[in-house]
């Protein structure tokens, strides 16, 4: 059976975006159970409150759901488990050095199949505050304003 090319996003955390601002971004595959590949080959998976901490060493995604696979058995996972992410060593002392230094947490933006195995994107980030947030809202929807204007003055010509 040939694996897929390419990349399929699974799930993505669009609240992300809102919430942090992204510093840099991280690719890092995921150890996972047998049920919980076939699961998220259905895309039965949700990243809403979901964050990576750096235990010992490791990185370790938290408090992604991940549900039960339909025709699984006994054998099925638990939905909500501490899954184990897979970095290289010199990737972990980076991040491990920025999370010290700022107030920085690591959040996961999506996640997604690559040549048929299962990553997730995370990326480094700082909490945005209200104020933060509104002149972002605001900037986007003076964007948005903008090319509606110019849009419509070119389709007039």
């Amino acid at each position: 059976m040939p694996r897929e090319k390419g990349k399929s996003v699974i799930a993505s955390n669009r609240k992300a975006r809102h919430n942090y601002t992204i510093l840099e971004t991280f690719e890092a595959g995921m150890v996972l159970q047998g049920t919980e590949v076939k699961a998220l080959r259905e895309g039965k998976a949700s990243l809403v409150d979901a964050f990576a901490t750096i235990d010992d060493g490791e990185v370790w995604l938290n408090a992604v759901h991940i549900a039960e696979y339909g025709s699984g058995t006994w054998t099925n996972h638990a939905p909500r488990r501490k899954r184990k992410l897979l970095m290289h060593r010199r990737e972990i002392d980076n991040l491990i050095g920025k999370i010290r230094d700022g107030n920085l947490t690591l959040v996961p933006l999506q996640m997604y199949f690559s040549d048929g195995h299962a990553k997730v994107e995370l990326a480094l980030a700082r909490g945005k505050q209200a104020h933060d947030k509104r002149r972002d809202i605001a900037e986007r929807t003076a964007k948005r304003e903008v090319e509606r204007i110019v849009g419509r003055r070119v389709k007039g010509m």
